[in-house]
């Protein structure tokens, strides 16, 4: 048995549970931190450094996240008020675990600091909340400006309705993260990691993340790692995504990895809150899986079906679109078709249904339970960013590909299409119009309790519409709300058909 320790990006189900959830087999243990952090308060970076040194003694593997191993995970990352001297005694710890085991693969990643573009400080600083939209766009407008670019807004008006403490803090930790992205880049050189990601989060073609990341890309080059550091859009799958390329590189195998768009058009498509095509994403998440991209589906190992339309993403809330990017340049009789060929044929296939943002698509998954493919196949996702839903996918068909159609990727596959389409889609927007007095959707005290019993009768309510195939055998077996808001959903089900 392989033993891989995993640092989590934060206590989120995605990055705390779902790594285990797939991979935890017979043949890879997974380790990880029983606590961690709660939303903007940090984990202990005390309890993180013992339980690396202890775990990492005798591991196979490691998983890092630099963002919990220096903040205390994603959000603290955007609100910290650590010393550059904390951060870097920090990051020594990566080396001292490196020198116990110096057998032991280590995978991390470490995000480029976000920049939304709405107001809001539910995870960002007290001050996004009035100042985030325009902290932003001041953003765009100074990357246009030193591209030569016209920019949609004057940069001097901007500046004007922006508190200058706010700006000047925001900018500050911006500054101290990225040099922290450039410190993470010499582990890498210096041999003490064997892979770094760096995942652009929430990201956009321009403004003060695209900034960055250009900033990590030419730092990469200086130091000759361009063919070493994967730099794309993502964040929470990245722990998913690694895992598989540990499991690939332990195995000996690299499978192939074919992509089936229902969109031809779609491989341009730059997805919402990324700022790079889709084509171009795709594949840094197979390199990052550990796999390889092919254009031969007969010679394929896998092949991951993508949803994404040929136009302008749209969010998930609002489905179904009337837009010909979806029914027009979308062909998905023949990607169903396509699907039960390749089933028959014995190939891995997995979705990433992408065609919305943040949740999946409900009439594309009703068309699987009614041609009798949900339980057939290797994997399905349809959660928050496009990357996020790529990835998860990815990884799930790895899984398939060693480990088979067991009950546990049952189970998985089943809260994907309970938590991507039938949550993110529709039953927490139905539940958010109705949330009892004094709630809203960023605060909903009781994360256990009666809202949490609405949410299971409304996801039970969509699997007897979308999935009536498969819904006498579905128990939902936990509904929690971690953070405490009707964003994410702590949820766990089996099937027993």
């Amino acid at each position: 048995m392989k033993k891989i320790v995993l640092i989590p990006l934060d206590e989120r189900p995605c990055n705390m549970l779902f790594p285990e959830r797939l991979f935890s087999k017979e043949q890879f243990h997974i380790v990880r931190p029983d606590v961690l952090g709660d939303k903007k308060t940090p984990a202990d970076f005390r309890s993180i450094e013992g339980f690396l040194k202890r775990e990492c003694r005798d591991a196979d593997g490691l998983i890092l996240s630099i963002d919990m191993l220096l903040y205390g995970g994603l959000v603290p990352s955007r609100i910290h008020h650590e010393t550059n001297e904390e951060l870097f005694a920090r990051l020594q710890v990566v080396r001292e675990v490196r020198k116990m085991n110096p057998e032991m693969l280590i995978y991390a990643f470490q995000v480029i600091m976000r920049c939304p573009n709405y107001s809001s400080s539910d995870e960002e600083p007290d001050y996004y909340e009035k100042y985030g939209k325009a902290i932003h766009d001041a953003g765009v407008a100074i990357h246009k400006s030193r591209l030569g670019l016209e920019g949609d807004s004057s940069l001097s008006e901007l500046m004007l309705q922006i508190d200058k403490t706010a700006l000047n803090d925001y900018v500050d930790r911006r500054e101290q993260n990225l040099q922290m992205n450039i410190r993470t880049l010499e582990l890498l050189r210096e041999g003490v990691i064997d892979a770094l990601v760096i995942p652009q989060d929430d990201s956009a073609s321009y403004g003060y993340a695209a900034m960055d990341q250009q900033s990590v890309r030419e730092k990469t080059e200086e130091m000759d790692l361009t063919d070493q550091v994967l730099v794309y859009p993502g964040a929470d799958e990245v722990e998913l995504t690694l895992l598989a390329r540990m499991v690939n590189v332990m195995s000996g195998r690299h499978p192939k990895v074919f992509v089936k768009y229902a969109a031809e058009k779609a491989r341009e498509l730059v997805p919402l809150y990324e700022g790079a095509a889709l084509a171009d994403t795709l594949k840094y998440h197979i390199l990052s899986a550990g796999c390889q991209q092919t254009e031969s589906w007969e010679q394929a190992d896998i092949i991951l079906a993508v949803t994404a339309p040929a136009g302008k993403m749209e969010e998930a809330e609002y489905q179904p679109s009337r837009q010909p990017g979806y029914y027009r340049e979308r062909n998905i009789p023949e990607l169903i078709e396509f699907i039960k060929k390749c089933i028959r044929e014995g190939k891995v296939v997995s979705i990433a249904d992408n065609a919305y943002a943040n949740g999946g698509e409900t009439s594309f998954v009703h068309l699987l339970d009614k041609n009798g493919l949900l339980l057939k196949l290797g994997g399905y996702a349809g959660w928050n960013t496009s990357a996020n839903t790529i990835g998860t996918a990815l990884a799930e068909a790895v899984d398939v590909f060693y480990f088979g159609y067991g009950s546990q990727h049952q189970d998985f596959l089943i809260e994907r299409y309970l938590e991507d389409c039938g949550y993110c889609s529709v039953v927490r927007w139905q539940v958010n119009r109705s949330l009892p007095d004094g709630m809203d959707y960023f605060h909903v005290e009781d994360g256990k309790g009666e809202v949490c019993d609405v949410i299971r009768k409304g996801l039970m309510d969509f699997a007897k519409k979308i999935l009536p195939s498969i819904v006498s055998g579905i128990t939902v077996t936990k509904i929690e709300l971690p953070w405490r808001r009707m964003f994410e959903v702590d949820l766990e089900a089996e099937y027993r058909g």
